[in-house]
């Protein structure tokens, strides 16, 4: 049994509003540098005045000992959204962040949101570089690093990336399989994929799916993984394909082990945690970031309503 502590929320991004930045900090990455933790998120201004939306990803820095305690934040957007027609045209929401040591360079696997016509959104994932200590991105390129080959055809997203020993890469990330038109708009399903990469930008994978289901139509994102006592760990976003915008049916944080990255047994009663009984948690739970740190292990999360009001952490008591 994993036993998860809630330290409490340490960000609220409607303390800090600015044009680009009025109210969420969806999807949590957390990079370590040498005396500070930069976490790495998706906000939004306000919505235009058609209703629609856009995000940016954005920074803020916490001391590195519990409570983490906010010492400062971006004052713009890490990376400037795509131009007309590009993948990333709308919305840049931040799956993995990387310290590549050998080039010096911070490595940023991110998404790309463009709007659509007949479904509301496409997405697609990117790959952007840092020279400044990850204070400021540049694209790899202009178009995203995986469509072109893989067999995603509906949408990729949330590239959880980790780096092996060896040097080689490994990716955890969304891939949709249909849309379901309900209540007079369609919804996304999409489920956990895996794939490989020799220099972390070309990519290949395994072709599928490798997080089993445990609701109906279940939606998979924001896979987060650890090692523990010798055994592989992972931890990830899952909801109800349809009517989940409400306590019921929205996202939870699932658990699963195995002894590779792609074999996972599904064992969420293994992992207590849960949404709380009160507060900015207690409808949601989302987007899992789990660390070592200071010789502990802290989830970094999102709470109701995907993130608009901030994120949180929690330390693990019970390896």
């Amino acid at each position: 049994m994993l036993k998860w502590k809630k330290i409490g929320q340490i960000f609220d991004p409607t303390h800090h509003e600015t044009l680009w930045m009025k109210h969420y900090s969806q999807n949590p990455n957390v990079l370590e540098l040498e005396d500070r933790l930069r976490i790495y998120f998706t906000c939004r201004p306000e919505r235009d005045d058609f209703g629609n939306c856009i995000s940016n990803t954005a920074y803020a820095d916490f001391e590195k000992r519990e409570p983490f305690k906010l010492i400062g934040v971006a004052k713009m957007p890490v990376l400037r959204l795509g131009g007309p027609g590009d993948f990333d045209e709308f919305g840049i929401m931040p799956g993995s962040v990387l310290n590549i040591e050998e080039k010096n360079e911070i490595w940023l696997y991110y998404v790309g949101w463009t709007r659509l016509l007949t479904v509301p959104y496409k997405w697609a994932n990117g790959l952007a570089m840092s020279k400044d200590n990850g204070k400021t991105f540049k694209r790899y390129s202009k178009g995203p690093i995986m469509a072109s080959i893989f067999d995603d055809s509906y949408l990729q997203a949330c590239p959880r990336v980790m780096r092996l020993e060896n040097g080689e890469f490994i990716m955890w990330y969304n891939s949709g399989t249909e849309w379901i038109l309900f209540d007079g708009h369609y919804e996304s399903i999409y489920i956990t994929r895996f794939a490989t990469s020799k220099d972390g930008i070309h990519w290949s994978d395994n072709n599928r799916q490798v997080i089993p289901e445990k609701v109906p139509k279940e939606c998979q994102t924001s896979a987060a993984f650890i090692r523990l006592n010798n055994q592989n760990h992972i931890f990830f976003s899952y909801r109800y394909g349809l009517d989940f915008r409400n306590k019921e049916g929205g996202y939870r944080i699932g658990h699963a082990y195995g002894e590779n990255y792609v074999d996972w047994i599904r064992a969420d009663e293994m992992s207590n945690f849960s949404i709380s009984e009160s507060g900015w948690d207690n409808e949601m739970v989302c987007y899992p970031n789990v660390i070592k740190l200071n010789g502990k292990v802290y989830m970094f999360y999102c709470g109701n309503n995907f993130g608009k009001n901030g994120f949180g952490v929690a330390v693990l008591e019970k390896p």
